[in-house]
């Protein structure tokens, strides 16, 4: 029996001899090929492999990320999805592959009458396949259908994965990846990435380790939905596919389709690696390593990837072993290989004879998938922007420079930037209050967006990496910061202030900005010239050597020593850009360009 409650447990070394099945089988009866077969020493292969070297070799990637979706239920049974809770208690009879179980598509059906009703979309089985598909631009099929992949291994109970290997929902997309989202210098300002496929799958079981040899399985994983991006083989670098993974997955966040990212678990990359000579000028395709006329080198493959730096490291130390091999007279043979964080090789898991090995067929159970055009059309309606349109309208509306909207919108998964857009528009609010800009309505804007993005960026962000608390909006009240920003550009508060206010709502003081600075009176005083000029003139007589010294000598850097003095003098009451206009007036300093 099954305990349900303390999870399945399960022994590594009948682990083996069940995976035995497969490679003993008639057709299999041939040994795998080694990669290596002369024995190479493959040992400090990163000293071995100059730039030299590198430039004779062409490195091809090609991903396939695994995504689990947001969804409340598995993919084919009623059973709900989970990821913390107990190991074993959200698993329906479909997905331990008892006897007589059969899979379910009620889900898909419950979309059809929502649809029909003209009701709100709930996060149905489909809905987040429907949104990441369309945010990678994809062509989505209305007609689909569900094949098994055949393969024997404890975490997979049914002996075949359900995915959709010869008709998959959604094909020909494409993925733009520019110089902002991180790729190599060497690729230029952008790269456009095929997406060859996108299928919908089901997981498999988790399985957790228990050494010397004994392994626990957690069924709440199996047949969470998946859905599995395939690219097109036409990333040449390293730190380019890993950008592409970061993008996908920010993408995915995006419209809400994924339910967790890399750090939790929610998404896994696996990557297909060959070189070829840079010589040979032929368009990138994958082919079997059977035919002698492949245009790539043979591919290795390096399985469950969960880090953006795991992509990138992966990849340069498969890149650097295949060059070493071939270089050193060897063969490439095609295999599934493994990397751990940190190593400095990846290591064979497996031979890999081709595809063929895991007998796809169409599902028996499962009829097509069929998707109306007008239920694409009513979620493509209500896709959210996608990261690279946030991006643009913060550079080219909003004013901020690339660096920060691109910040913006990836930090906290989109919480920090919905949050900026809240200040922003409660600063519009507190200026039509208030009637007092004297700018333009678009320059007003683009000049408080700007100083908004600084605050939400980095005053804000200094407070919660000093504290390293995690970003939340009630922190700082929207309004509040709006009012310190108002007053700041203002002149009615100095920047020390207006830091220190900052730093009080973030640590928790219950009042709004305003009536502090009013109950305080923290407000800059609004003197009259004839009191600047007076304060500035008695300064410049208590050090009259270094006020020579700006006048006659132009040593302009020292001016920031007066308007020091002139503000304590003033108890930090006094406008800094007003005592420097007064200082430059009086020792007949230009002023700055603008």
């Amino acid at each position: 029996m099954i305990n349900i409650a303390r999870g399945v447990r399960a022994d590594l070394r009948k682990f083996s001899v069940f995976q035995g099945f497969q490679t003993t089988r008639s057709r299999h009866n041939a040994p795998f090929r080694e990669s290596n077969p002369k024995q190479i020493d493959t040992t400090n292969i990163r000293r071995a492999i100059d730039g030299e070297t590198l430039d004779k070799w062409e490195l091809t990637v090609g991903l396939e990320i695994h995504a689990q979706l947001k969804a409340e239920h598995k993919l084919f049974s009623g059973a709900q999805t989970s990821t913390n809770d107990h190991p074993n208690t959200h698993v329906a009879p479909f997905d331990f592959a008892l006897p007589g179980s059969q899979p379910v598509i009620s889900s898909f059906r419950l979309i059809y009458v929502l649809l029909k009703a003209k009701q709100a979309f709930q996060n149905g089985t489909l809905l987040p396949a429907i949104r990441a598909a369309l945010a990678l631009n994809c062509r989505i099929q209305n007609q689909s259908s569900f094949d098994r992949k055949h393969y024997f291994y404890a975490d997979q109970p049914a002996g075949y994965q359900i995915t959709q290997y010869y008709h998959p929902f959604a094909t020909n997309g494409s993925i733009v990846l520019r110089n902002h989202d991180g790729i190599s210098s060497e690729d230029g300002e952008m790269v456009n990435v095929g997406i060859k496929q996108i299928q919908l799958e089901q997981d498999t079981a988790k399985t957790i380790l228990q050494p010397p040899d004994e392994a626990h399985l957690d069924f709440n994983r199996v047949s969470h939905p998946l859905i599995e991006i395939i690219t097109l083989p036409q990333i040449h670098r390293p730190q380019t596919a890993a950008a592409c993974v970061k993008k996908i997955q920010a993408l995915l966040q995006a419209v809400n389709a994924a339910s967790t990212g890399m750090e939790l678990g929610g998404l896994r990359a696996d990557v297909n690696v060959s070189i070829r000579p840079r010589d040979v000028n032929e368009s990138p395709t994958y082919e079997s390593s059977h035919n002698r006329q492949a245009k790539l080198g043979q591919r290795t493959e390096i399985k469950n990837l969960s880090s953006i730096k795991a992509v990138e490291d992966a990849i340069i130390a498969e890149r650097d072993r295949q060059i070493f091999v071939l270089e050193n007279g060897g063969v490439i043979a095609g295999e599934t290989r493994g990397w751990t964080l940190g190593a400095s090789d990846t290591v064979k898991l497996r031979g890999k004879e081709g595809e063929v090995d895991y007998r796809y067929m169409p599902d028996p159970d499962l009829g097509r998938l069929i998707l109306s055009s007008t239920l694409i059309d009513k979620i493509a309606e209500r896709l959210p922007r996608l990261p690279d349109e946030n991006i643009q309208d913060l550079v080219q509306r909003q004013g901020l420079t690339i660096k920060d909207a691109k910040t913006l919108v990836d930090l906290d998964e989109g919480e920090r930037l919905e949050y900026f857009d809240t200040v922003c528009e409660e600063y519009a609010a507190l200026r039509s209050e208030s009637k007092k800009s004297s700018e333009a309505p678009q320059k007003a804007e683009r000049k408080s967006s700007v100083t908004i993005a600084n605050w939400t960026l980095h005053e804000l962000g200094g407070l919660l990496s000093a504290q390293e608390v995690a970003f939340t909006a009630n922190k700082v009240p929207a309004r509040d910061l709006a009012y310190i920003v108002m007053m700041l550009e203002d002149g009615k508060l100095s920047g020390r202030i207006a830091k220190q206010l900052l730093a009080r709502k973030f640590n928790g003081d219950a009042h709004d900005v305003k009536s502090i600075i009013e109950r305080e009176d923290l407000m800059l005083e609004d003197l009259p010239e004839e009191r600047y000029v007076s304060i500035a003139r008695d300064i410049i007589a208590q050090n009259p050597v270094m006020a020579a010294q700006i006048k006659e000598k132009g040593q302009v850097s020292k001016l920031g020593f007066f308007i020091g003095q002139i503000m304590r003098h003033g108890h930090g009451k006094l406008v800094a850009t007003r005592a420097e206009a007064t200082l430059r007036r009086l020792l007949e300093v230009p002023k700055q360009s603008k």
